[in-house]
């Protein structure tokens, strides 16, 4: 699944609304609490997400309300329009996910999700629905010191907790790895020369780094495999998947997630 100079306090308050893992996660729903497949009047389909990741989905105030955007939600909208339910959004840490899936206290789960033959075992994957590289963010000064997936090797590198990066990160001989819940986090332990550099996922990367002064991508590229995102759902649920697959497909032929990825990115650079 970027992350200014030095933050005043309010400053960094601004970056904590990128991660909506601080709130009180029964408190933090978009819409009321359900379930796709519990009875009632208003079906409804329930959406597990960490809402750091800018622009697959980050905090932003709309029309004065804090509100999950991104084109991750996107997506999960045109899913639930799809099935003709209300679509709930549940902010959760990203190392729990999975967890909150396979307990039924989600029905989905849309965060920039690798598709690795472990999460496969825990649950069911959707498609790919999208693909992006991974970058090496560190401070302005450490620009060229870090240019190089050679130079990164033995430094003290910041990854979220349970993503494909802290895998990245456990493959570069000599790593120190430092593991946090939220990439708001990750980017205050590179400002304080807590950690050397940070991988980070592409698209991320460069919506930080915008918005936090004397931050930077170097020229280095983890090598990795990119198998892209897909969307999580609990295993056995092939009624789900198939109608998960099934908007990602429409989506997809209408070039309609290429249109979200572009017009969230456009948002979280927004200083409004």
């Amino acid at each position: 699944m970027n992350k200014w100079g030095k933050l005043s306090l309010g400053m960094l308050l601004a970056v904590g609304l990128l991660s909506g893992c601080g709130q009180n996660k029964n408190d933090s729903d978009t819409a009321a609490s359900g379930n796709a497949t519990n009875g009632g009047a208003t079906k409804k389909l329930t959406m597990g997400t960490s809402a750091d990741f800018p622009p697959y989905e980050f905090h932003k105030v709309v029309d004065g309300k804090d509100t999950i955007v991104g084109f991750d939600i996107d997506i999960a909208k045109e899913i639930a329009a799809d099935m003709g339910a209300e679509l709930v959004i549940k902010d959760l840490p990203f190392d729990s996910l999975l967890n909150e899936l396979s307990s039924g206290r989600v029905d989905i789960v849309i965060s920039g999700l690798s598709p690795t033959e472990e999460r496969k075992k825990a649950v069911d994957l959707s498609d790919i629905y999208y693909k992006a590289e991974q970058a090496i963010v560190v401070r302005e000064a450490d620009k060229d010191k870090y240019a190089t997936m050679d130079a990164v090797k033995g430094t003290k590198i910041g990854v979220q907790t349970g993503s494909i990066q802290e895998e990245i990160a456990k493959g570069i001989e000599g790593a120190k790895i430092t593991s946090l819940g939220k990439i708001s986090e990750i980017v205050l332990q590179l400002q304080s020369n807590r950690v050397d550099t940070a991988i980070i996922e592409g698209p991320v990367a460069k919506s930080f780094v915008k918005n936090v002064p004397g931050l930077v991508i170097t020229d280095a590229k983890p090598e990795v495999e990119d198998d892209g995102y897909a969307i999580g759902i609990k295993k056995g649920n092939k009624e789900l998947l198939d109608q998960v697959n099934s908007t990602l497909t429409r989506l997809n032929s209408e070039g309609k997630i290429d249109e979200y990825v572009t017009a969230a990115s456009e948002l979280a650079d927004s200083t409004k």
